[in-house]
């Protein structure tokens, strides 16, 4: 395989990865699942563009397995909770909208936020009841 072909491959992967997390996060939106199938696909998408990793990326091999492994296996698990024709009309809502809109990801990015600022309130709450007793 020629850098090219390698390069183009790249590509196409990148893009069916974007369609697939973009196609996860419209079934969040569909009445048709339940409330606790659109949270565990709420966290896997939010952890997907989340910055802040469970294992730091600076740590040798480790910090990207998370990636390579929870980020994929949660992908897996959320598209076997979805019936197929919900996930075919997300996938085609996903690529009409990447290919005319090109969406920003603020929404996603604000979620992510939240999740992660609530996540430290909690934290601290935690830390200064414990520190008090």
């Amino acid at each position: 395989m020629g850098k090219l072909e390698f390069l183009n491959l790249w590509k196409q992967k990148t893009r069916e990865l974007k369609i697939e997390t973009y196609a996860l996060y419209f079934a969040t939106r569909d009445p048709r699942l339940p409330w606790y199938v659109k949270g565990f696909i709420a966290l896997i998408v939010a952890y997907a563009f989340s910055p802040i990793d469970l294992i730091p990326d600076f740590i040798p091999v480790l910090g990207y397995l998370d990636d390579l492994v929870i980020v994929p296996i949660g992908i897996y698990f959320a598209l076997r909770m979805i019936p197929p024709q919900v996930m075919m009309e997300c996938r085609a809502k996903a690529r009409e909208r990447l290919e005319h809109d090109n969406p920003q990801y603020k929404f996603m990015g604000i979620i992510v936020i939240f999740v992660w600022v609530l996540a430290l309130l909690l934290v601290g709450l935690l830390l200064v009841k414990a520190i008090h007793k």
